[in-house]
């Protein structure tokens, strides 16, 4: 069986196929988030810190680091990037003990991560263009690590799932040339928005199965792309990663988390109600109603995908007796209930 293995100083975190699904949490990435860009370039981590304990809160196993922040006062990232790289991963590795994954497109920011993270990181990532194979591989002999492949080359990337698997298999064949072993190699099909091609999860379904089969390599994904610009994300999401995982798939770059509902929805669902002759009492606690009135909830959560992932776990037998399930739907301790310590979680340590 392939197993990648993942490290943090203390703890370990496996892909492969006969091993839980990895949730690579994906929120600590400025890209789309003009708020928390803002933030880095100020050089205020708040927002990086509670995104790392959210995520690993709601059962990330690695989290990936993204610093692709285009400063106002300096646009040239090749001399941003690899000092705020190494301050976010000094900073999350202080805070969580999950293991990390460092993403980035600047070769130099790649290569600071990797001199200042601790344990074995995943590096995100390396493609089939000549002149990152000829940097990026070099630096995974080096360091020992992990990569993430991603299946386009110097053409791009083609609709042809045929072409994406040779890109694939060329990636493996020149991580071989450098004593690379295709357990380190975490390959990233590239899932297409089902919204614009209709073929877009039967593909990457044959695409996963011919790369487990062929190539025996573990494989990735950006989960949300094959929901992008469709009502109701969660709903595709939430069946495409049980369907993936079935597959073959052993990982994906994801949120695994649930954001809190805000007040402006909490208030417009209330006026809805008072609409239909429903009055809420002024004094019902927020999180009570949220939860009848099937908004979600006030606070920060596991997402609904992560019980998918959870419940496809169980599923493939990858959560022995159910265990993980079990403690996934375990209501939460009350405080004064009477619960040792105030625990919530109990059992045994879950792996990974």
């Amino acid at each position: 069986m392939t197993r990648t293995i993942i490290e943090s100083k203390t703890k370990t975190a496996i892909i492969g196929f006969d091993q839980p699904f990895c949730v690579i949490g994906e929120r600590i990435n400025p890209t789309g988030r003009k708020k928390l860009a803002a933030e880095l370039e100020a050089g205020d981590f708040s927002t990086v810190e509670k995104d790392a304990l959210a995520q690993v809160a709601a059962g990330a196993t690695v989290l990936d680091i993204n610093a692709g922040v285009v400063y106002n006062s300096n646009p040239n990232p090749n001399e941003t990037e690899p000092p705020l790289m190494r301050k976010m991963l000094e900073l999350v590795q202080g805070l969580v003990d999950v293991p990390l994954c460092i993403d980035s497109s600047v070769p130099a920011a790649l290569e600071e991560g990797l001199k200042v993270t601790e344990g074995r990181p995943l590096l995100n990532s390396v493609t089939g263009e000549e002149e990152r194979l000829e940097f990026v591989l070099p630096l995974v002999k080096k360091y020992n690590v992990p990569v993430v492949a991603i299946s386009n080359d110097d053409t791009g990337i083609s609709e042809d799932p045929d072409v994406r698997f040779e890109v694939a298999k060329k990636i493996v064949q020149r991580a071989a040339d450098f004593g690379i072993p295709a357990h380190d190699i975490v390959v990233d099909p590239l899932v297409m928005p089902i919204g614009a091609m209709g073929t877009a999860g039967l593909q990457v379904f044959a695409l996963v199965r011919r790369l487990r089969e062929e190539l025996g390599v573990n494989t990735t994904c950006g989960a949300s792309n094959i929901s992008f610009g469709l009502p109701n994300r969660h709903g595709i999401n939430n069946a495409f990663l049980p369907m993936a995982i079935t597959a073959g798939m052993t990982s994906a770059i994801m949120n695994p988390i649930a954001l809190p509902v805000p007040m402006s929805k909490i208030e417009e669902k209330k006026l809805a109600l008072a609409a239909a002759g429903i009055i809420v009492p002024d004094d019902m606690d927020l999180e009570l109603f949220c939860q009848l009135s099937g908004l979600g909830s006030t606070k920060t959560r596991a997402g609904s995908e992560m019980e998918a992932i959870r419940a496809a776990n169980f599923l493939m037998n990858n959560d022995p007796s159910g265990g993980d399930w079990i403690r996934f739907n375990r209501p939460p301790a009350v405080e004064g209930d009477g619960s040792r310590g105030g625990r919530t979680g109990g059992g045994r340590r879950r792996r990974g």
